[in-house]
């Protein structure tokens, strides 16, 4: 299946089998988070596999991944983008995740190598419910409310998930490249959403930079204002 075709079939997954994965399967996925890209190459991070997460709305599953970084500018971002490579790669092998923006990780002493502050958890293992879905089971937006000008690339972020499905995000494609920005968050839920909007963002340009040929992403020192958002950055 190609990295398009995983793109429009993935689904977030609440139904698992509580039977681990195999100890073959499990050194595959240590081996790709060993080889994930980083949106921010400059901002330490781990990821850890655990068994067990704490918190509300979590979800059942017999393992997770517990994404933590050092809390620099752009490191929400980058660790979206970080976890999506994740996401995709278990789908591909046949394996269902969901993201948990309110889950916690087991207690810092318990884990082996604790780096950074926890950021959020994601859930994994093999799905107890259908893995895949058809492009007429998105519930998403349309491109004209979430961008403006012409990028095939634009679908693809257009179908990335996001918290409560909100799609916080807006773009502009223009002479090749795509702008991005997120949506300021009322000030009384700021402190929660905010730190999703930014997880999101980096979500949805890692489903840009699989469909791209050739991905850099910096952030201009002169881009156009969009109102009610803040820039992130842009795909060159």
């Amino acid at each position: 299946m190609s990295m398009k075709e995983i793109i429009r079939k993935r689904k977030s997954i609440r139904k698992y089998d509580p039977t681990p994965l195999d100890a073959a399967t499990l050194e595959k996925v240590q081996a790709q988070i060993e080889n994930v890209k980083s949106l921010y190459p400059g901002i330490k991070f781990s990821i850890e596999v655990v068994s067990k997460t704490k918190g509300l709305f979590n979800i059942k599953a017999p393992h997770y991944l517990v994404f933590r970084s050092e809390e620099k500018d752009g490191y929400l971002e980058n660790i979206g983008f970080i976890g999506q490579q994740l996401d995709l790669f278990l789908f591909a092998s046949g394996i269902g995740t969901c993201w948990l923006g309110a889950a916690k990780p087991p207690k810092k002493e318990k884990l082996e190598k604790v780096l950074e502050p926890h950021v959020i958890c994601m859930a994994f293992g093999n799905p107890a419910e259908p893995l895949y879905r058809e492009s007429s089971g998105f519930k998403r937006k349309p491109l004209s409310e979430i961008s403006e000008g012409t990028d095939l690339r634009l679908e693809a972020a257009r179908l990335a998930p996001s918290a409560v499905n909100a799609q916080n995000w807006y773009f502009i494609a223009q002479d090749g490249k795509i702008l991005c920005y997120r949506k300021k968050s009322n000030p009384l839920l700021g402190l929660i959403y905010n730190k999703m909007h930014a997880i999101d963002m980096g979500i949805a340009i890692c489903h840009i930079a699989e469909e791209s040929e050739d991905f850099h992403f910096t952030r201009l020192t002169e881009v156009p204002a969009k109102k009610g958002y803040v820039y992130t950055g842009t795909v060159t």
